[in-house]
């Protein structure tokens, strides 16, 4: 199987559920050219020594991939570049985390444990015995947490919800964009794309007359040595904060479910030995990467890597969901090992991108783990593999169905 038609197989619909033996194919040549002007990195060392390399931009604008319409004006941290990417990160962060914020994410704790109760709860007051792990616990849990934080009206989640659902699933980078059911979708995602970024524009505009106390007005009014953040460049980056925020946890929650079920004996044993929660989180980030890649990312000038030349102006796609299975790095990297030690994986990325609302992603999901481990009683997965969503970017199950004896008090 040549390169071009394992990437190919990789992004189709039909392989979502499964995608790894396409990049496993595709590691045998770690970085390899796919189609015109476009590289995929697939092997461990070779992701690791891009992502940290300063030829590597992720200026969406340089892209060859990137439309017309999508270059210039303001970018979002991911996709800019020193010194704006490392001005809007130390913006950001100054409400977010330590040193200046350091009370934001713990102070959280309290209210993912109501929601994720409240959830279960809401389950058992209905007497179910099926349950969808999506809707009706991965979900609402990070989008409330996310909208909490930035000061986003939780109200306006159903609008906002099915925009992001939308324009996700109309960004398809794979062969199925091309037919005439992509082009729907990339003409809905598209019209959804434009609602969303005129909603932030409005809220933005809102919170410069009337400060507020989320994150997102006090980029606006911040005082610190960077100054304010600029509307255009905070309409920008709420987009990121907010799809980002709660898009890739839901996924890390359902699929923490989903593995547990699917390997025999995993669910009881983190439930005997809650211990072991983090680390298990921590393999399932490596063996089901909520983010697949970032489609931003180009080469400022020839990279000679692992036998390839990139040229420059390329297109290269770091994939972490097939570097996570490197078997020159993971024994054993399609076995779910909740006790694995070594495991220094990209499910949160590499280099300065790393994600930078993990800390607060590990907290949600460590809580909501913990929770459903302790109050569902012996769950059973109803259909696997489960449906998934269309992003080829941020991959998880859109429903997770699983049948259950009774929700404990």
């Amino acid at each position: 199987m040549t390169p071009e038609t394992a990437w190919a197989n990789a992004m189709k619909f039909e392989n979502r559920a499964d995608p790894y033996p396409f990049f496993d194919e595709l590691r045998r040549t770690p970085v390899a050219k796919v189609a015109e002007k476009t590289y995929v990195v697939t092997g461990y060392r070779e992701l690791l020594a891009l992502a940290h390399d300063p030829r590597i931009s992720s200026d969406i604008s340089r892209s060859p991939l990137t439309p017309d319409r999508e270059a210039g004006g303001p970018q979002s941290i991911i996709m800019s570049d020193p010194p704006d990417h490392d001005r809007a990160r130390r913006q950001v962060m100054r409400h977010f985390g330590p040193p200046h914020s350091p009370d934001v994410i713990p102070d959280m704790e309290p209210t993912v444990v109501r929601l994720c109760n409240g959830l279960l709860d809401k389950a058992k007051a209905y007497d179910k015995t099926r349950i969808d792990v999506v809707d009706d616990f991965a979900y609402p849990v990070p989008v409330a947490v996310i909208c909490s934080i930035l000061g986003v009206p939780v109200e306006d989640e159903p609008s906002f919800h099915d925009w992001i659902f939308d324009f996700l699933a109309g960004e398809d980078l794979g062969p199925d964009g091309a037919t005439a059911e992509g082009q729907v979708r990339a003409e809905k995602g598209e019209v959804a794309g434009v609602a969303l970024n005129q909603y932030l524009t409005d809220l933005i505009a809102r919170f410069v007359r009337e400060p507020g106390e989320g994150l997102l007005s006090k980029l606006l009014h911040d005082d610190g040595p960077d100054g304010p953040m600029s509307p255009g460049e905070a309409v920008a980056n709420a987009g990121l904060l907010l799809v980002a925020g709660h898009d890739s946890t839901v996924n890390t929650i359902t699929n923490c479910v989903m593995t547990l079920l699917r390997n025999p004996g995993s669910f009881d044993l983190l439930r005997r030995r809650p211990e072991l929660i983090p680390g298990a989180i921590e393999e399932v980030q490596r063996l089901q990467s909520p983010v697949q890649f970032f489609p931003s990312r180009s080469a400022t000038d020839d990279i000679e890597i692992a036998g390839t030349t990139i040229p420059a102006g390329s297109a290269v796609h770091l994939v972490y969901s097939a570097a996570n299975r490197d078997p020159a790095v993971f024994a054993h990297p399609n076995r779910f090992n909740p006790k694995r030690s070594d495991n220094e994986h990209f499910g949160w990325g590499s280099g300065i991108h790393t994600c930078l609302g993990g800390p607060l992603a590990r907290l949600e999901v460590n809580l909501a783990l913990e929770t459903f481990l302790r109050r569902v009683e012996n769950p059973q997965l109803v259909v696997d593999p489960p449906p998934y969503r269309q992003s080829q970017i941020f991959r998880g199950p859109r429903h997770l169905l699983i049948d259950i004896d009774r929700i404990n008090d």
